[in-house]
Parts: C-alpha cells; sequence; structure tokens
C-alpha cells in the first residue's frame, strides 16, 4: 500500500476511480473553452466590417493596437504582425543575424524559439534549464557561447519569466542582442517591470491559446529605432514604407509578408483590455490548486520566484514517483496519472515530450538542404547531444500539464478547479489502483514515451 500524507487528519473518501468504472469528479460541461469572445470583441470586428478595410500595414486598428500595446507595455515601437513566429523572425533579422551565427536559447520551448534564428541562416545553440523555473539556466550560457554568438532568445516559458538580470549582465559582457520570446508570458512582471521591456527586443504570440489571443497573430516590440526600421522592413517585402508617402516597391533587403489583418488587430484591441484580469484569474486558480499541490506527497506546483509574477499560460506540476517508493519509470509513473486525471474530467496533458534539440531536425542537421545552416563556411561544429540537456529531460519525463489549450487554468471558474483539486486527491489517494490497472496505449508509445535519444 502507498501511503500518502495529507494536511487534513480526516480521512478522504472519493469513491473508485472513474478510469476503472467509476463516476468523474466533473463532467465535461463543467469547463470552460477557450478562446472566449465578448460583446467588445464583436463591436470592433464590426467596425472592420463596416469600414470595407480588411487589411493594410496602415489601416486603422493595426495602428491603434501598436500604439495601445507600446502603452500597455511601455515601450516605443510596436509592428503588430501576423504570427508569433513572424515576430521572432523580425526580431532575430533586426538584430544583424546571419549565416552561421549562433544563438543562444533554451533546450524546453516551443520550436519556432529556435528556428526563428535559422531563417536568417543562423544556427540554434541550446542551454539546459533551471530545474525550479523550468527557464534557460543563466549558469550554463556561457560555456555554450563561442565567437559566433550573436545574441540571446530568453524564452519566458509556461508564463514564469526568465532570470533576466543575470542573462541580460551576459549579454552586456560580450555584446549580445538580447531577445525575449515572451510568447507565453504577456501581462507578467519581472521585478516590477513587464515582460517585453526587460531585452533589445522582444517578441510576442496572439495565438488563440494564449492569454493574449487574436486567432493568429504576433507582436514585436522595441525601444530601439533601428531595430524598428529593420524589421519592419522584413514585415514588408523588405521596403521602406511609411504611410501617406508613395509606396516605391523597393527592396532594401530580404523581406516577407508577415502584415496583420484588420479583423485579427480588432480582437487583439479587445482581448487586450481583459489581459491584465485574464491574468489574475490565472493566478486565482493557480493559489487553488497550489494549495491542494501541497498537501499531497509526490506532487509539487509550479515555483514561482517572490521577484516576478506568473501569469500560468500552462500550469505545470512536477511529479516524484521516487518520494512514494514507487520504482516504475517516470514516464510510465506520469502517463498513468494523467489518463486516470483524464478519466476524472481533467483536461491534463503533455506538452513538449522531448529537449528541442532532440528534433530530427537538429539531430539530422538537414536545415534547408545540403545541411545548411551548419555547413555555412566559418560556422562551427555543433552536436546536439541529449546528455548536455539533464534537467530538461527529467522535467518532460516526470511533469504534466493541468488544463488543456481548449480548457487552460485562465480561463475557469474557481468552483472547477476545485473540482480539479478534488480529482488530483482522488487519484493521489488510489495510486495503487492506478499503477496496477491502467494501461497505456502502446499507439501513443511515441508521444508518451520516454525520450532519451533517438535511434
Amino acid at each position: 500500500m502507498i501511503l500518502l500524507t495529507f494536511s487534513r487528519k480526516e480521512e478522504i473518501c472519493l469513491g473508485h476511480l472513474a478510469i476503472n468504472g467509476g463516476t468523474p469528479v466533473l463532467s465535461s460541461n463543467r469547463l470552460s473553452p477557450w478562446p472566449q469572445l465578448t460583446y467588445k470583441d464583436r463591436e470592433l470586428v464590426n467596425q472592420v466590417l463596416e469600414s470595407g478595410i480588411l487589411a493594410g500595414a496602415f489601416a486603422p486598428q493595426v495602428k491603434v493596437l501598436q500604439e495601445e500595446v507600446a502603452k500597455y507595455l511601455g515601450v516605443k515601437h510596436c509592428i503588430a504582425v501576423n504570427s508569433g513566429t513572424a515576430a521572432l523572425h523580425m526580431a532575430v533579422a533586426a538584430a544583424g543575424v546571419g549565416p552561421g551565427d549562433e544563438i543562444i536559447t533554451s533546450a524546453f520551448s516551443f520550436l519556432a524559439s529556435a528556428t526563428a534564428a535559422m531563417h536568417q541562416g543562423g544556427i540554434p545553440v541550446f542551454v539546459d534549464i533551471d530545474p525550479k523555473t523550468h527557464n534557460l539556466d543563466p549558469r550554463r550560457i556561457e560555456e555554450k557561447l563561442s565567437e559566433n554568438t550573436k545574441a540571446i532568445i530568453a524564452v519566458h516559458i509556461q508564463g514564469l519569466p526568465a532570470d533576466m538580470d543575470e542573462i541580460r549582465a551576459i549579454a552586456d559582457k560580450y555584446k549580445l542582442v538580447l531577445i525575449e520570446d515572451a510568447a507565453q508570458a504577456p501581462g507578467a512582471t519581472y521585478k516590477g517591470r513587464k515582460i517585453g521591456t526587460l531585452g533589445d527586443i522582444a517578441a510576442f504570440s496572439l495565438n488563440q491559446t494564449k492569454n493574449f489571443q487574436a486567432g493568429e497573430g504576433g507582436l514585436f516590440v522595441t525601444d530601439n529605432k533601428e531595430y524598428w526600421l529593420r524589421a519592419d522592413m522584413v514585415r514588408m517585402f523588405g521596403e521602406q514604407v511609411r504611410e501617406k508617402e508613395r509606396r516605391s516597391y523597393v527592396a532594401h533587403t530580404l523581406g516577407w509578408n508577415y502584415r496583420m489583418p484588420e479583423l485579427t488587430a480588432a480582437i487583439a484591441r479587445a482581448q487586450l483590455e481583459r489581459l491584465d484580469e485574464i491574468n489574475e484569474n490565472a493566478r486565482r486558480n493557480a493559489k487553488i490548486l497550489n494549495a491542494v499541490l501541497a498537501e499531497i506527497d509526490g506532487i509539487d506546483p509550479p515555483f514561482c520566484p517572490p521577484d516576478r509574477t506568473h501569469i500560468y499560460h500552462k500550469y505545470r506540476a512536477r511529479l516524484h514517483p521516487e518520494v512514494l517508493g514507487i520504482s516504475d519509470k517516470d514516464t510510465v509513473f506520469r502517463d498513468k496519472v494523467l489518463l486516470a486525471l483524464q478519466a476524472e474530467g481533467v483536461p491534463a496533458v503533455l506538452w513538449q515530450t522531448f529537449p528541442l534539440p532532440a528534433n530530427p531536425l537538429f539531430q539530422k542537421k538537414e536545415g534547408f538542404g545540403k545541411g545548411f545552416p551548419w555547413t555555412f563556411p566559418g560556422a562551427r561544429q555543433i552536436n546536439y547531444d541529449l546528455s548536455e540537456y539533464p534537467e530538461t529531460l527529467k522535467l518532460l519525463n516526470s511533469s504534466i500539464v493541468i488544463g488543456s489549450e481548449r480548457y487552460p487554468i485562465f480561463a475557469q471558474s474557481a468552483d472547477t478547479v476545485e473540482l480539479w483539486g478534488e480529482a488530483i486527491r482522488k487519484v493521489f489517494q488510489n495510486l495503487d489502483e492506478v499503477l496496477e490497472t491502467v494501461e497505456l496505449p502502446k499507439e501513443e508509445a511515441f508521444a508518451l514515451g520516454e525520450i532519451t535519444s533517438l535511434r
């Protein structure tokens, strides 16, 4: 029998597990789906439809959105674009990254944090994470630097700001451009300052899964006029386009069409008005779950240092089967707990199951073809050895996210999150049953499996 210690003295009796025929703690109709649209979204969308202006670099909604975001963050320049990936690429291009240049980033993030560098011919170099914050560990950055290093992309993963003072000091010491990948952390703060104002450039995502969403879209922000002008050319086919001036169609650099449509800008404006409210809801709900997890052995809530705020874009709980005397593999324990929670009605998921450098893209290094950018003359030989990212591997093999992209923690009522807590108690009170009876589907072995190397 696995013994669990709860803070309350009374016996917790929560019934049979739903995965084995018991009654789920909550039904799907208790969940609030994301995104959530209000009258304000519809009002601004109707303004676009009535205007007949659906697109344009200087279209009304795009212009106002850029002004409102710049004011909200306290920055001088904002460019609204069609995705967070585009914003990251523009940031790398504005930083002057070119073929063979190296860009430091985290081994734990979404793919675009690394491939943004490759769009400019740059080479991503990965750093392992801090096991508590899950952000890139600044203590490991300098060992990854070379004479080819041009920039650092600091990812504020899952809504928690990275250790920006330490990273800033390294960037200044080696004269590197510091880019914030703020896709998952709009509205979060670090020592009283909003994320997006701590580096030289920042990129946000407005993908529909984010706390600040518009379906798709992105934001490039900076206080540096030179970076802003470079990025604007990348957005607009390499042209220098100015409002109320005749378009010349002259390309000064390689550019793309990254412009944001008006309907997207309208929704983004409405959602920006609610961002602080959404983030506060996330913190309230996280506090509820934190209290539950603090009572249970073998599972830890996300960590947030006292000098910053977390917006809990993803609420990642860390599992510790060894604390419970369980000898199963971390991934086996993780996946059985995951399936048991899902059966109880909790939208628990896995998000990222292996470090970024484990992707075949980096292991095979085929890139754009013929090995570019790694084969660029003067490029340094880089091997993406997964043994260099032990903390990332441990985290992803032994953690789950409570709340899915469709039903995230920041969209739920307090009552719903309290029921999530009851479901977690129920599963951990019946771990013997979970381990003995829950079967893992073989067809999902790659998605749910343990990644230590690519075979």
